[in-house]
């Protein structure tokens, strides 16, 4: 029997608590909330300013200091989730840690720092959770779509969505702290230069800008640091309350220009600590105000946290992204549904078998469940080579729900399902799921062969058992020599297993 957790959602009791992390490009955010009567309490909220973004280098490298920095944070963090189940914590990474040359390099202590795996995101993914958090914590109409902006400090999502279902998602390299260094290195400010920095920017809003206006939206929100600091801004210049409007966001430019430069900034409701970078979120949001028209945008507390959270409780079950887009998938690329079923079906009865002796747990039987149901995807491109084909599109689509390391996994496994193991397969798997990635992909090579024939037929007694990196099938005899097909294939099969580092013996009864 596999050892299977419950899923996030369904294990939550009274008083049980969950906590979700956001490693930002500007600050390092957890947020920890309690079960209360069905509902999600928040109870405990830590922020810190860590500026990962101020130490990447153009050839992706991390300075130094600011990597230890990132690092000691998450050490204080792990001690506030160090008493809550794994499976009810989930920290996620943004631009920056997308923008690592070698992320692992990174992550790898910053996941022991913390105590806890750390999913990288894409930005697609990231406008997905911006939503979801906005969307939770101030419960939209049902009929109307609505205008999300989260300026971070690499990157910007603009999401448009009804109800709390985004419609559309986009995430652009412009960020406070990006632009601030991009635009403003030297610290000067002045008319020209704002000028052409706004000219630039507002070209990255015009690659989306005429479909978001055709769809429309029925009220604008704002949310992120940036926003909350220019609307604290705006209310201490008594230019709106709980809003930024077109105006107003004028005169707070106007007044930024003024100072001449960047530590000479003088602005009401400024915070010392937003002040070096605040230059590169008014730039990026008067560049949103200008392409999409805007004349005013309401500001949320809420932020990507707060959508992890969210998402946390629906991972597992039937309302899981990740589910939804398998499903998707299958219906864009024409998968054969039933021969999906047919192989998804008897990898999971494999894994059932050796998930206790390998040490397999709920997450893998999910992830080789969604890679059965898809290994067949890339014969909508090519038959020849068509696990490759697959594995490419799994890997480089926007694909919601998934981290980017789960991702890799899933097309890690199509990509080895049938043929030789080729050594790239795996390479961008990080380590912690290197052995489990593999043992997933023998599973899923098996379920393939005995399904050649694309035909609900089993051999009788079939058994898998596993001892270390040693798998033996054990299967019918009278059954297998009346396929010879499936006999050559088995019989080839233990050359190709070694590949993925194990040893395959087919026993007949």
């Amino acid at each position: 029997m596999s050892t299977v957790s419950p899923r996030p959602g369904a294990s939550l009791r009274d008083g049980d608590l969950v906590a979700a992390l956001d490693l930002g490009s500007n600050s390092f955010h957890i947020v920890v909330a309690q079960r209360v009567l069905g509902q999600l309490r928040v109870v405990d909220r830590l922020r810190e300013t860590v500026r990962m973004a101020e130490g990447l280098n153009a050839l992706g490298g991390l300075a130094p200091e600011v990597r230890e920095r990132a690092l000691a944070c998450l050490a204080r963090f792990g001690q506030r989730v160090a008493d809550i189940p794994r499976r009810h914590v989930r920290a996620v990474a943004t631009n920056t840690v997308r923008q690592l040359r070698d992320p692992e390099a990174f992550l790898r202590p910053a996941e022991a720092a913390l105590g806890h795996p750390i999913d990288v995101i894409s930005g697609r993914e990231e406008a997905r959770l911006v939503y979801l958090g906005v969307a939770h914590e101030q419960p939209p109409a049902p009929d109307q779509n609505r205008l999300v902006i989260d300026i971070g400090g690499g990157s910007t999502e603009c999401i448009i969505g009804r109800g709390f279902t985004p419609l559309e998602r986009e995430s652009l390299q412009v960020g406070c702290i990006a632009s601030t260094r991009r635009f403003f290195d030297s610290g000067k400010l002045g008319r020209k230069r704002w000028q052409a920095a706004l000219t630039e920017v507002e070209l990255q809003f015009q690659q989306f800008a005429a479909p978001y206006r055709s769809l429309g939206w029925d009220e604008a929100i704002g949310t992120s640091g940036t926003h909350k600091a220019i609307g604290n801004i705006c209310a201490a210049m008594k230019l709106g309350k709980g809003s930024i409007t077109r105006e107003g966001l004028a005169q707070v430019r106007e007044r930024l220009l003024q100072a001449g430069r960047i530590e000479d900034i003088d602005l009401p409701g400024l915070s010392d600590d937003r002040r070096p970078i605040i230059a590169g979120g008014v730039l990026v949001l008067e560049a949103a105000f200008a392409v999409l028209g805007l004349e005013q945008l309401q500001v949320s507390k809420a932020a990507l946290r707060e959508g992890v959270l969210y998402d946390l409780l629906g991972r597992g079950g039937a309302d899981d992204p990740r589910e939804l887009s398998v499903a998707a998938l299958m219906q864009r690329y024409g998968v054969d549904a039933a021969q999906a079923q047919r192989v998804e079906s008897t990898a999971l009865q494999l894994f059932d078998q050796v998930a206790a002796d390998w040490g397999l747990g709920s997450e893998d039987r999910a992830m080789l469940s969604r890679a059965a149901r898809l290994h067949e995807l890339g014969l909508a491109i090519a038959h020849s080579s068509y696990h490759v084909h697959g594995a490419y599109v799994l890997q480089h689509s926007d694909i919601a729900g998934f981290s980017q390391q789960g991702q890799r996994f899933l097309a890690a496994l199509v990509r080895s399902h049938r043929r030789s193991v080729a050594k790239s397969a795996f390479e961008s798997i990080p380590d912690r799921l290197l052995g489990n990635a593999r043992r997933c992909a023998a599973l899923l090579r098996l379920a393939v062969l005995l399904h050649r024939a694309r035909k609900d037929e089993l051999p009788p007694g079939l058994r898998l058992h596993a001892d270390g990196e040693r798998l033996e099938l054990a299967l019918d005899r009278r059954w297998l020599h009346a396929r010879p097909l499936l006999r050559a294939d088995l019989e080839a099969e233990p050359d190709d297993m070694l590949g993925l580092g194990l040893q395959l013996h087919i026993a007949q009864d």
